[in-house]
């Protein structure tokens, strides 16, 4: 079969940090829609990180398939170290948050955050990929999922206090001064990595539909099925009180959001690999040909422009403009996506990818 690029799977991408970078950095009076889910339910800003590692699922079958998936010393030496490199730089990320409020120690750093997940997610699906018979690929899926139900219904894992199962263990584990304080259970939480790293299965295996697809038409219809099965699935347990839940990661929302990018994926496919119209995502291609870099610039760049006072100022211009608080907040969000997008557009226009 051609191995053709899919430049919609660096659309996708690119969509979804651009997505996690405008529900990041909303103001006050934000749309409750751009902001995540104080428990149950589901908002658009709930879907940016699953889709990412969705995503992250399907590249990582396209990238360890031009070895054949055969393990080797350098492979996986350099697997290991790009998971500390993502690690080691979401703990820089949460230590300079402290750092710019004045404390430069370590006593309370917190150990989890989204690098971190994404480190320890990449990881673990690569190491499967290459050490794991394929074909118990679902299995393990599977198996992960009906742990993760058992935990969560054997642990109290839907109370939102700390006799919560998942809070409980961080806290026992890592120490109050290292565990997320803004909610009972931190949202990127170990207890929840394992279900997450079947999320990034589930892209796995639609990668390997794609790849085993004989053409565009097939890929596209092969991946916009599984998303369907995969909705009806998600909607199938929330009927089973199982609700959507970000931050315990309900088996649920992992098949939802799967099921949704993968319908999104199959969509973007079919508009710009096989009609070819694609001049209207250039925006989006930038953020997609260095993704991580860019997400990781938008948190430096939220980080340190508060305390120079430039947040305020820019979002102080943007309100002179715009009285409503919730359009306000989100053109701020869009302007600083836009600084994100002048960091990112010389890269692109000089092929420069950095790969984190």
């Amino acid at each position: 079969m051609k191995n053709t690029r899919l430049l919609s799977l660096d659309i996708l991408r690119g969509i979804t940090v651009a997505g996690m970078i405008v529900v990041n950095n909303g103001w006050e009076g934000y749309f409750p829609t751009l902001t995540h889910s104080k428990w149950n339910g589901l908002t658009l800003c709930d879907l940016v990180f699953p889709f990412f590692l969705f995503i992250m699922g399907i590249s990582t079958y396209l990238s360890l398939s031009k070895s054949q998936f055969e393990p080797s010393r350098p492979l996986i030496g350099k697997i290991l170290k790009r998971t500390v490199l993502l690690f080691l730089i979401g703990l820089l990320i949460n230590w300079l948050c402290n750092a710019v409020g004045g404390d430069f120690g370590f006593s309370h750093l917190r150990i989890w955050g989204i690098m971190q997940r994404i480190a320890l997610c990449y990881c673990l699906v690569s190491l499967f990929a290459l050490l794991v018979n394929h074909k118990y690929l679902l299995p393990a899926i599977a198996a992960l999922m009906v742990l993760h139900t058992v935990l969560l219904l054997m642990g109290n894992g839907y109370a939102y206090d700390e006799t919560n199962i998942f809070a409980q263990a961080d806290r026992i584990l890592f120490g109050w001064e290292h565990v997320y304080h803004k909610s009972p259970v931190d949202p990127e939480g170990l207890l929840a990595t394992p279900i997450s790293t079947a999320h990034v299965l589930v892209g796995f295996y639609c990668g390997k539909l794609l790849k085993q697809a004989s053409d565009l038409n097939t890929k596209v219809m092969s991946v916009l099925i599984a998303g369907t099965v995969l909705l009806f699935l998600g909607w199938f347990l929330t009927q089973c009180d199982l609700p959507l839940n970000k931050r315990i990661w309900s088996p649920s929302y992992l098949l939802v959001t799967c099921g949704a990018a993968a319908l999104l994926q199959g969509l973007l496919m079919y508009v710009i690999d096989v009609k070819g119209h694609s001049r209207w995502s250039r925006f989006f291609q930038v953020f997609g040909a260095n993704a991580l870099f860019l997400y990781v610039v938008s948190e430096l760049l939220n980080i340190f422009l508060g305390p120079l006072g430039v947040s305020v100022w820019i979002y102080n211009v943007v309100h002179a403009v715009i009285p409503s608080l919730p359009w306000a907040s989100l053109g701020y969000s869009l302007v600083f996506l836009l600084l994100c997008f002048l960091c990112g557009y010389p890269l692109y226009r000089k092929k420069i990818y950095i790969k984190l």
